[in-house]
């Protein structure tokens, strides 16, 4: 149960025996994730003021361009959760592969693995645009005390145990669930503790936002158009305001607040989606259908897809659960794809 001017920690605490694993392990992971968030929100703030902006001159895994903040963002969670010795195996979306720790110690009784995008949205920081960290959190399907696998980090996203995000904005919010509702805490900068500032969050039903990058309209699925030109006609509650930030984090946030839909469909460019399912796709629609909303690659839950590889991509449709449905009914009843 949350109360007024309760800390992180302190509802952290409070609620992990509402855990059906109560060993205080998640409790740990959670507040390393957390102070992990202070260190990066530290450094996002001083962007401008320090040679911490910019390319930093080579490539992930997917063939992006790295900034030098995703590479400060990653080494500073993968350090966090490695020196605290609370997590078995790391994936991060910055890195090829997954990350064992101590995978030849017999003694290592850890049972979570942690997936995480250290900075969502980090081409936006150059020009001061809310950024974000994007968590997810397993139970190991491997046995305790033996070296993490890569089943164990492509498990189903209704498999999750935990998920959340950080967001970098006007105030920096961490936003997380275990599977018993949504809540949010606001860091008070001038002390260092994360406050409960939003609790039990909810999407709204309906929404009149839509996010989605009209840019690449022409690449989309009929179905995906079809829904846009709907957001645009003047009916009824229409037209949508259209809302597109390009960090998911901020998209999403906005839209769980006010109501709306957030779409990254497949397209003739990205036959297969652009976003992650294991760093993105599958944490963010923990949280939504955690928070009454929807989450859906047009036609299937996200949570159901069975992942295949470490990086794969997924479409991703997102947000207020009326307006999901209705985008669904636009994609199934296209007479084509493209």
């Amino acid at each position: 149960m949350s109360k007024p001017n309760q800390t992180l920690g302190e509802f952290i605490i409070e609620n992990q025996t509402a855990f059906k694993y109560t060993s205080g392990e998640l409790s740990r992971l959670l507040n390393s994730i957390r102070l992990a968030a202070k260190v990066v929100n530290h450094e996002v703030n001083k962007a401008g003021l320090v040679d911490i902006i910019g390319n930093a001159g080579e490539t992930n895994i997917q063939g992006e361009d790295q900034q030098k903040l995703d590479v400060y963002a990653n080494d500073k969670f993968i350090q966090t959760l490695t020196k605290r010795n609370i997590v078995c195996g790391i994936a991060s979306e910055e890195e090829d592969d997954f990350i064992a720790i101590n995978s030849q110690d017999e003694n290592n009784q850890n049972k979570y693995v942690v997936l995480i995008d250290p900075l969502d949205g980090s081409s936006n920081i150059d020009v001061n645009v809310s950024v974000g960290t994007i968590f997810s959190i397993y139970r190991r399907v491997t046995p305790i005390g033996t070296p993490v696998k890569i089943e164990d980090f492509l498990q189903k996203g209704s498999a999750q145990v935990a998920a959340g995000y950080v967001v970098y904005g006007t105030s920096t919010m961490l936003v997380y669930t275990t599977g018993h509702g949504v809540n949010g805490f606001t860091l008070n900068p001038a002390i260092g503790s994360y406050y409960l500032s939003h609790p039990d969050m909810k999407f709204p039903e309906d929404g009149n936002i839509y996010s989605v990058n009209e840019g690449n309209y022409s690449h989309f699925p009929i179905g995906i158009k079809k829904y846009i030109k709907y957001c645009q006609e003047e009916e009824g509650d229409r037209p949508y305001t259209s809302r597109y930030i390009g960090s998911l984090v901020s998209d999403f946030h906005r839209n769980m607040i006010k109501g709306g839909i957030y779409m990254y469909p497949k397209s003739s460019k990205n036959p297969n989606g652009k976003l992650r399912l294991l760093y993105e796709c599958n944490p963010m629609a923990f949280l939504a259908e955690q928070a009454n909303g929807k989450a859906s690659d047009g036609y299937t839950r996200i949570m159901d897809i069975e992942p295949s590889e470490l990086h794969e991509r997924a479409p991703f449709i997102c947000g207020s659960k009326n307006m999901v449905e209705k985008a669904e009914e636009f994609m199934r009843n296209a007479d084509s794809e493209f």
